[in-house]
């Protein structure tokens, strides 16, 4: 059979709902179970209900153009169900085959039979059989004696009523997609400090990319979450009309449970991604040994007292980190990612960028001495709803020289300094984002100063701005004692007679940085006690 076009997108059928409406319906079904099971579970529960729903959407979906494109090319109607059981004719477009007895048709019918709980895990072992990519991924846990079999009979129902499909021309997995993300970000704020452990802000997670811009090639992160970085990298590819295969991710994740979420998420956004065929400790067993990246984004656990720490570890080139937090092994195993020309970008407490604990000291200043560092970010307070530590940008880059045919910006020797503590806007009293403006404003000073592409085309040319930005030679860090803290070095804004900041608004976020503050104080005086707790004296 010659091959056939794909079938036009869907126009928006009258009465479909809208995408709030979507996000609605199915932020209810995970009320069903709010009340019977915590935020982790029920994560898991609604979340895989979720992609099985769309699994099967999308099949349909593809069933029903296979079966129009074949009928237009004049196949009698009797020879029509061939095609419509030829796996290849959905795996061509990115469709994952749906076994019968899998369908959300099927389940739907039989929600009220009592059996739904077995049928659920029986459709999710059946789709793992048949569908390679997603083998020990989706979650059988919905027919335990724990799970309430009525309450899980009424959340299918309530999933029943959502259509991935029909939203005018975009394609289900766009629309599920902004759903995941969507309820991962809710999730993540239910769960709060646990919600850390696999959701980074979206707007941190944009600046990141827009940082680094990673047009084309291998793209890591060692403690990757539920995904959320390669989503967004793969979303930098298109928008700059590049196509999903100009990247290819790697990853690996820790928790078994965040692991099959960022599983699921790149399956729902079409990323191939290598996230080894199972969770694991990346310091105790990396599972990508000999990759070298061309881009790293990551944002690992802040300050770990509790890892697989290895003296004698190779990664450690510039000093052994201490047992007591891995926030400089989770650098050096970064650094040792990077390829010949490789750039990373890293999220870590503030108090990575001046702390002289335990060594600590000694290997930011070999790896300043090494000329790694590119740019420090100090951001601002309330970014994070699962911390209130203070959190900073630290910005790698293995290869500092002149770039592209006119070869502009030998940044050797330099490293550049950007405080945004006071940028972003509240949301609601206990959040913060960074805006388009914000994101643009960072990216671009970090872009020009490098000369990168994107900086020449918009004919920037780089600047220090007291109180924002500031290109510091390896001297002036030497100054400063290897300190990494942008406060140090951009000096003070000038005054801006303008500031419309109402005092409120002044007093709250200052009450709210003094309170960040006061929470890291504590967390060094604990360590600090911890390591006198253990001299012999």
């Amino acid at each position: 059979m010659p091959p056939r076009k794909r079938a036009a997108g869907q126009n928006a059928l009258p009465g479909m709902p809208t995408m709030a409406d979507l996000r609605d319906t199915l932020w209810k079904a995970a009320d069903k179970l709010r009340g019977s099971m915590d935020a982790a579970q029920y994560k898991d529960f609604v979340l895989g209900l979720v992609f099985l729903k769309y699994v099967s959407d999308s099949f349909e979906e593809r069933r029903e153009q296979i079966r129009q494109e074949v009928l237009d090319q004049g196949i009698p109607e009797d020879r029509v169900e061939a095609f419509l059981d030829d796996a290849d004719e959905y795996a061509g477009q990115g469709v994952f085959w749906v076994p019968e007895e899998a369908r959300w048709t099927y389940l739907a019918e039989r929600a009220k039979g009592g059996e739904i709980g077995q049928l659920l895990d029986h459709a999710m072992d059946v789709i793992m059989k048949t569908n390679h990519s997603l083998l020990g991924v989706l979650p059988k846990i919905f027919n335990r004696d724990s799970v309430d079999q009525r309450r899980l009979s009424e959340l299918v129902d309530l999933i029943t009523d959502a259509r991935f499909t029909g939203h005018g021309d975009r394609p289900a997995r766009d629309v599920l997609g902004e759903v995941y993300e969507y309820f991962l970000e809710k999730f993540a704020r239910a769960e709060g400090k646990r919600g850390g452990e696999f959701y980074t802000p979206r707007s941190v997670v944009g600046l990141l990319v827009e940082m680094l811009e990673p047009y084309s090639g291998r793209v890591y992160d060692p403690c990757c979450g539920s995904g959320g970085m390669f989503v967004q990298a793969e979303k930098f590819v298109l928008n700059h009309r590049g196509r999903r295969d100009d990247i290819a991710v790697y990853g690996q994740e820790l928790n078994e449970r965040t692991w099959r979420l960022a599983k699921m998420n790149l399956a729902i956004h079409g990323v191939t991604g290598n996230l080894s065929t199972r969770w694991e400790d990346t310091f105790h067993a990396d599972k990508h040994p000999d990759l070298r990246a061309d881009f790293i984004l990551a944002n690992p656990p802040f300050n770990m007292s509790d890892w697989a720490r290895s003296v004698e570890d190779p990664r450690w080139r510039y000093g052994v980190p201490p047992a007591g937090n891995a926030n400089f092994a989770w650098l050096q195993h970064i650094v040792s990612k990077l390829g010949e020309r490789g750039t990373a970008g890293v999220v870590l407490a503030n108090g990575s960028m001046s702390s002289k604990q335990s060594g600590e000291g000694e290997i930011r200043a070999a790896m300043v001495e090494a000329d790694l560092v590119s740019c420090m970010v100090a951001l601002p307070p309330q970014l994070f709803r699962t911390t209130a530590i203070p959190v900073c940008l630290w910005f790698f880059a293995k290869d500092k020289g002149p770039q592209g045919a006119k070869k502009l910006a030998d940044r050797r020797g330099e490293v550049l300094f950007i405080d945004a503590r006071n940028m972003g806007t509240m949301v609601d009293r206990t959040e913060r984002i960074l805006t388009d403006e914000d994101l643009a404003k960072i990216a671009g000073t970090y872009h020009a100063w490098r000369g990168t592409a994107s900086a020449r085309a918009e004919d920037r040319k780089y600047e220090d701005e007291p109180g924002f930005c500031y290109s510091a030679t390896l001297d002036d860090i030497r100054s400063h004692d290897h300190m990494l803290t942008p406060g140090r070095y951009v000096g003070a804004a000038e005054i801006d007679e303008s500031d419309d900041e109402s005092i409120v608004d002044r007093i709250e976020r200052l009450r709210n940085e003094l309170f960040a503050c006061l929470e890291e104080s504590s967390r060094l005086d604990r360590m600090i006690r911890i390591q006198m707790g253990r001299l012999d004296v």
